[in-house]
């Protein structure tokens, strides 16, 4: 799995990442949902190393961490122990089109265009469901997605190289704008300890999704859609925009 491999560098390609910022824009729009009480158990889906789990583990929350990449979840478990935060968080490897929670939790966030990977109609409805079915009724899914900016001004067919350490990623990206799809063609050569490089290559795939898309998609599995903000000041989103965060609310019948 390529990020496994990537888990390194994936801090540095969002050092620019205000964590600290996005926190407090979950405990904003949490504390404008008048149907539930401050949650207490709260889910990251796809969380990566971490960073947004142990800033919401830092407030106090219970939190499940939950995504495929072990090498990640390894990050984020050891930066958990070094922080004292161990015991305030559950990290789960699945798939989140197929993950399985002990219970369910009164918030859903997911951070870093987590759901752009999903790259059907399909694949994202079985994350929805799943999302919905954990959720008690009326706990919000936070979530955010890269917008069609993202894609034409940032992805595009861009190339760009990282170096972490002795190793050095090349990620070349190829868009098609007709089927708003982004193909990430990832070189990664990791130093041995005797010098030589071994090479490791995978492709990796984003899908833009139009917020008209995401609305009813959001409806077809049992959310009220709530709002879309390009910003953390809760200004309009639109699909022009680069990063999009959406906040929807688990409606379940006869509740």
């Amino acid at each position: 799995m390529i990020y496994d491999l990537i888990a390194p560098f994936y801090d540095s390609v969002n050092r620019d990442v205000d964590y600290v910022a996005w926190a407090d824009f979950i405990e904003k729009v949490s504390a404008r949902n008048p149907l539930i009480p401050k949650p207490e158990l709260v889910l990251d889906l796809g969380c990566g190393t971490g960073k947004m789990t142990l800033e919401l583990a830092s407030r106090g929350y219970d939190m499940t961490g939950v995504d495929l990449s072990v090498e990640m979840l390894h990050i984020a478990k050891t930066e958990a122990e070094q922080v004292g935060l161990g015991d305030k968080i559950l990290w789960l490897s699945q798939d989140m089109r197929a993950f399985e929670l002990y219970g369910t939790v009164d918030l859903a966030v997911s951070c870093l265009d987590t759901l752009n990977h999903l790259t059907d109609t399909k694949s994202l409805r079985q994350c929805l469901r799943l999302v919905h079915n954990y959720l008690i009724p009326n706990g919000l899914f936070i979530f955010d997605v890269n917008g069609k900016g993202k894609f034409e001004r940032i992805y595009s067919n861009n190339t760009y190289v990282m170096e972490e350490g002795g190793d050095v990623c090349v990620w070349e990206n190829y868009y098609s704008s007709s089927r708003g799809i982004c193909d990430f063609y990832i070189t990664l050569f990791s130093e041995c300890e005797d010098g030589r490089y071994e090479r490791h290559e995978d492709v990796e795939r984003e899908k833009m999704y139009t917020l008209r898309s995401l609305k009813t998609s959001l409806a077809e599995c049992g959310f009220e859609f709530i709002g879309a903000y390009s910003d953390f000041e809760f200004t309009e989103a639109t699909d022009d925009d680069e990063r999009i965060y959406v906040v929807a609310r688990c409606i379940k019948k006869g509740i």
